[in-house]
């Protein structure tokens, strides 16, 4: 039986929200089964970052953790930025009792992302039915966030507002078609349509590396039903947008996300202000191209997430030269249907008085999170 306990003096909330911070999101969505063991590196940044949702809740809200000391030790050095959480665990306690005392003021459950796996949790724990989406709602969000559904719904009809735009991908269910595909000259990249962090991601840019990825390429195809093929971009900058899809359907924009990644998997946000982070966009492209692209997104979003998503989303882009060597806008590289690091950074407080800050998440023998200034450049 699973065992939940409160660790706070005082919980005196009316209304709260329990948060809970499950990087293995987007493999559980891959695996679509309501129990599954995530890999060692997504438990481990799991128990060891569990603490990341009082970075943006409120105070009076909760947070379940792996480990209740840990997670208190971590929050002391990030006291300026963090609410006054209560800290719940799945691991340790003998009574669920302060909890099922306050079940009437928790107002809604906001995990990283919704999928089978955390409703499962929740449903053992004892939470109300009311507070987890049902089953058909589970499956819409898997199925939006399977990348063949922004490929082609979403990138279309972003590329074409601007002629500045390009990118294109392919979603191919038919492994002697992926063969013949990128057996001819270019170069390409696979990619699973669910996976995480740099994951499942193969790059063709050599004869050789097609010889090396049959056999992962067609284990994709069979256990997700396809694969998705890309022209590989000669890629200038990373970067993302951050929206917000709320209950009446409307999706309102959130913030510029500029992040940094190493071999694939994020790293670090830049913390700044909107105006600071477009001047840094404006080197590469035109701050009207921007504008165009997220309210495009935001029109085409509304249309199609009302009654099947809800919370936050980042659509990830980036800047590339074409075959002229002209800079030119992927975008949309990627949708993440749930929260992002770039919704993480943008919790921050930012102003014209307070410096530039870089917001690090690295591995040594354990994963760390630092918060720093650094130099305007």
């Amino acid at each position: 039986m699973l065992i939940l306990i409160i660790f706070a003096a005082e919980i005196n909330a009316e209304q709260m929200k329990l948060h809970i911070f499950n990087p293995e999101h987007d493999i559980a969505l891959a695996t679509n089964v309501k129990r599954f063991t995530a890999p060692h590196a997504a438990r481990q940044l799991r128990s060891e970052m569990g603490f990341l949702p009082a970075l943006w809740a409120s105070d009076g809200d909760m947070v379940m953790v792996d480990d209740i000391k840990a997670a208190e030790h971590r929050l002391n050095r990030l006291k300026r930025y963090a609410a006054n959480v209560s800290l719940v665990s799945l691991n340790n306690a003998p009574s669920l009792q302060l909890l099922q005392h306050h079940l009437d003021e928790i107002e809604s459950v906001e995990p990283w992302g919704w999928d089978s796996g955390v409703a499962e949790i929740l449903q053992k724990v004892g939470l109300p039915q009311k507070l987890i989406p049902h089953t058909k709602h589970l499956e819409d969000i898997r199925q939006l966030s399977n990348r063949c559904w922004a490929a082609s719904n979403l990138l279309p009809e972003v590329r074409r507002a601007d002629d500045l735009m390009m990118g294109e991908s392919w979603y191919i269910k038919d492994f002697n078609e992926l063969s013949l595909k990128v057996s001819g000259s270019g170069c390409y990249v696979m990619k699973a349509p669910w996976s995480s962090s740099g994951r499942g991601i193969r790059y063709l840019t050599h004869p050789d590396h097609w010889l090396r990825n049959q056999t992962w390429a067609r284990n994709i195809i069979e256990r997700q039903g396809g694969i998705m093929l890309e022209p590989y971009y000669n890629k200038v900058k990373d970067f993302g947008m951050e929206f917000l899809a709320h209950a009446d359907g409307s999706v309102t924009y959130e913030g510029l996300s500029l992040f940094q990644t190493i071999n694939g998997a994020y790293s670090g946000s830049i913390i700044d202000t909107e105006a600071e982070k477009q001047m840094i966009l404006e080197r590469y492209v035109p701050t009207q191209l921007l504008q165009t692209t997220r309210n495009t997104i935001c029109e085409v979003l509304s249309r199609n997430l009302k009654n099947r998503y809800q919370g936050p989303l980042g659509v990830d882009m980036m800047i590339v030269t074409d075959a002229d060597n002209q800079l030119r806008l992927h975008p949309c590289v990627e949708l993440n249907l749930r929260r992002t690091m770039g919704h993480v950074a943008l919790s921050f407080d930012v102003g014209e008085t307070i410096p530039r800050r870089l917001m690090r998440i690295f591995y040594t023998d354990k994963y760390h999170f630092r918060v720093s200034m650094v130099k305007k450049t």
